[in-house]
């Protein structure tokens, strides 16, 4: 079975995860917890903690603090999620009702805030102030990559060093973080904090590319509209193979509806058409796998052991998921 070590490890793991961030969750303001408990249940892949526990582990770390410290990075990325849903007023999230559906814009807005406040205040107990540091710096660095993607809406002509900063920055930093802040924690050598640290940032760029793909495939395969980053307004990297691919007319037409917002439903279902018969979802997914390999480049950095496999099977899992 594929990925069976890593399932059977997360099997293992998210129990623990989860017990850590209930526990996090009641030492929010009361008024906050409602909120958070809808985001912290919505599905969520546990995908960063996992990746915090596995590295603190193959460096030598055997405390249960490890989960406490593990959570901060969830809460980071439930409280980034409750900011999206209201800037896109999205009307669900995995699934299910988006929290500003369900308990208005501000109290999520401010949740957002409290979440964050929180995941700061646990990381500060550590008494470390590296771990402190790169934490805030995620922070910082995942509100400008949102930022930037804003100032990008309706782009057509962005250019792929743009398009990288805006994944890096939304996607990828918060992931580099939780495989920085699990050598930190696991008092490794510089190298492999760094090693560690690079090994998390090209999975958090595959991990988006995929995603990007993942956007235009078919509803029945994903369980999720289609083509939500073209209605949206957002030029990904297999929306930008299939505009460099058009006529200059047939540009020209696609630049004026992109930057207008005036796709027609009918049009954007035959875009993700011709991106899948064109072959740009596979192109993007070969972009990622570029990513991938350096990833597993990285991990020759860190010890050998039993972890060091599993996050060999984490890039095999975004490699080739479909959802």
């Amino acid at each position: 079975m594929a990925y069976l070590l890593l399932k059977t490890r997360l099997a293992l793991e998210l129990p623990r995860i989860n017990a850590a961030l209930e526990e996090a969750e009641h030492t929010l303001p009361a008024p906050v917890q409602p909120v958070a408990h809808h985001i912290f249940n919505s599905g969520g892949k546990r995908i960063r903690p996992l990746l915090l526990v596995l590295v603190a582990r193959l460096l030598g770390c055997q405390g249960d603090n490890v989960y406490r410290l593990a959570v901060t990075l969830e809460m980071l990325h439930a409280a980034t999620l409750l900011h999206d849903d209201v800037i896109d007023d999205a009307a669900t999230r995995r699934g299910r009702p988006a929290a500003h559906t369900l308990f208005d814009q501000t109290q999520t807005i401010l949740a957002g805030d409290a979440l964050l406040a929180c995941g700061n205040a646990l990381v500060a107990d550590f008494q470390n102030t590296a771990l402190s540091r790169s934490f805030s710096q995620a922070t910082s660095e995942t509100c400008a990559g949102e930022i930037l993607e804003i100032a990008a809406q309706r782009d057509p002509e962005l250019s792929l060093e743009q398009y990288l900063a805006i994944i890096s920055g939304k996607t990828a930093k918060l992931i580099s973080c939780a495989c920085e802040m699990g050598a930190l924690l696991a008092e490794a050598s510089a190298q492999q904090v760094a090693a560690a640290a690079a090994f998390g940032e090209h999975i958090g760029i595959a991990f988006q590319l995929v995603d990007d793909a993942i956007d235009f495939a078919e509803e029945g395969v994903t369980g999720k509209p289609s083509f939500g980053d073209l209605r949206e307004g957002k030029m990904t990297y297999p929306l930008r193979c299939y505009r460099q691919n058009l006529d200059s007319d047939a540009r020209a037409h696609f630049d004026e509806q992109f930057r207008s917002a005036a796709f027609s439903p009918e049009a954007c279902r035959a875009i993700a058409e011709s991106v899948r018969r064109l072959g740009y979802d596979r192109s993007t997914r070969d972009f990622a796998d570029s990513y991938l390999q350096q990833a597993e480049d990285n991990l020759m950095d860190l010890p050998d052991g039993k972890e060091r496999t599993l996050l060999r099977e984490m890039a095999a899992f975004v490699r080739e998921r479909t959802k």
